[in-house]
């Protein structure tokens, strides 16, 4: 196996992984604000608003979280920074 495929290979296998992770935990994360959000609404269901903004604002930063994997797995998959050490 060439080196450009040994790195285009290992590339793959690591974005495959990486979004499998940036997706997975933060939706586990999501879930478990979404239950913890419900379980307070049930409690005090006269703070919903605090509440409901509360949560709203930590699922924002959760979802921003994954997003960011995603750019990180793209730039990783079609503008490999190795590659270019190899082409020289």
């Amino acid at each position: 196996m060439s080196d450009i495929a040994s790195i285009v290979f290992g590339s793959s296998i690591a974005a495959i992984i990486g979004i499998a992770l940036g997706v997975m935990l933060p939706a586990l994360a999501m879930g478990k604000a979404i239950g913890s959000a419900l379980d307070a609404l049930s409690r005090q269901p006269e703070s919903e608003r605090s509440i409901m903004r509360t949560l709203f604002i930590g699922l924002a930063m959760i979802e921003s979280l994954a997003i960011y994997c995603l750019v990180i797995i793209l730039i990783v998959l079609f503008r490999n920074p190795l590659l270019e050490y190899i082409v020289k």
